[in-house]
């Protein structure tokens, strides 16, 4: 597949609030479809619902993220641009955890709200960092231009961040493959026969892997570096939300570790 002409990057979805209306929306259809991972996205659609309220805050104050920002996540950097509106966000995150999070993340919300100084280590840490940081992202995300990149970029153009999936939209008799940042949701095309961690071009050491209760969804693998991501196929299901429909298919990573399959990139979840 030739280059594609340059043209400006379209982050995924349309609105500011609408997009996060859709992903609790379908996290909430997801539920009934896949009763095993109900509890899992009954807990998602409780973040997006405040990532959302985090969103509406950096449209009111019309913040402006620094690159340094987008690619460093919370911490100084945060309290230094958004000051007293970094650490409400924070605390009134760590209030909704130990009400609504899983017992082990509900137990570390409790403890790290009692101190500032944070380990950047602790997987709890990386979450709650992500939670936060994600919003302001996207948001910034919406505001810059910049050109599309040629086909074969394996990171955001505007953040830097890697993919956290694929997507193959329908285009022409067949579809067309791309990118899903992990941070600012940024979706930018890619070729469809390249790995985007060590650029294998080789259709045979390129394999794919689907499973019947996700006709939808599909490990995209590399048999030279051993990662893979998950597409999302548009084409065979257009009510799907990327971010959303990759947090629903757990199965397929657990799958994928089990065959020595590394995720290019974990989710939000850290899975």
């Amino acid at each position: 597949m030739g280059a594609d002409a340059p043209s400006p990057v379209v982050p995924a979805g349309h609105g500011e609030m609408n997009r996060w209306d859709r992903r609790i929306e379908r996290a909430q259809v997801l539920e009934r479809e896949y009763p095993a991972a109900a509890e899992f996205l009954s807990f998602y659609r409780e973040i997006a619902r405040f990532q959302k309220q985090v969103a509406q805050s950096a449209i009111s104050v019309a913040v402006t993220v620094t690159p340094e920002f987008l690619i460093g996540g919370y911490g100084d950097c945060h309290r230094n641009a958004f000051g007293g509106y970094g650490d409400s966000h924070r605390n009134a995150l760590l209030a909704l955890l130990q009400r609504v999070a899983p017992e082990d993340l509900a137990q570390t919300a409790a403890v790290l709200a009692q101190f500032d100084d944070w380990d950047p280590a602790d997987s709890a840490v990386q979450f709650i960092t992500r939670v936060l940081t994600q919003p302001y992202a996207e948001y910034q995300a919406r505001a810059t231009v910049v050109d599309q990149p040629s086909g074969a970029s394996s990171t955001c153009p505007v953040c830097g961040e890697p993919p956290v999936a694929a997507v193959l939209r329908p285009e022409g008799e067949g579809g067309k493959r791309s990118l899903v940042c992990s941070l600012c949701f940024t979706e930018w095309n890619f070729r469809r026969l390249l790995c985007p961690k060590c650029g294998e071009e080789d259709q045979l050491k390129l394999p794919v892997y689907t499973a019947e209760p996700y006709p939808h969804v599909r490990i995209e693998a590399c048999d030279t570096c051993r990662t893979y991501l998950k597409s999302i196929d548009m084409t065979r299901n257009g009510l799907a939300v990327p971010e959303v429909d990759e947090l629903a298919s757990v199965p397929l990573d657990l799958w994928a570790a089990e065959n020595d399959y590394t995720k290019l990139k974990a989710n939000l979840f850290g899975l």
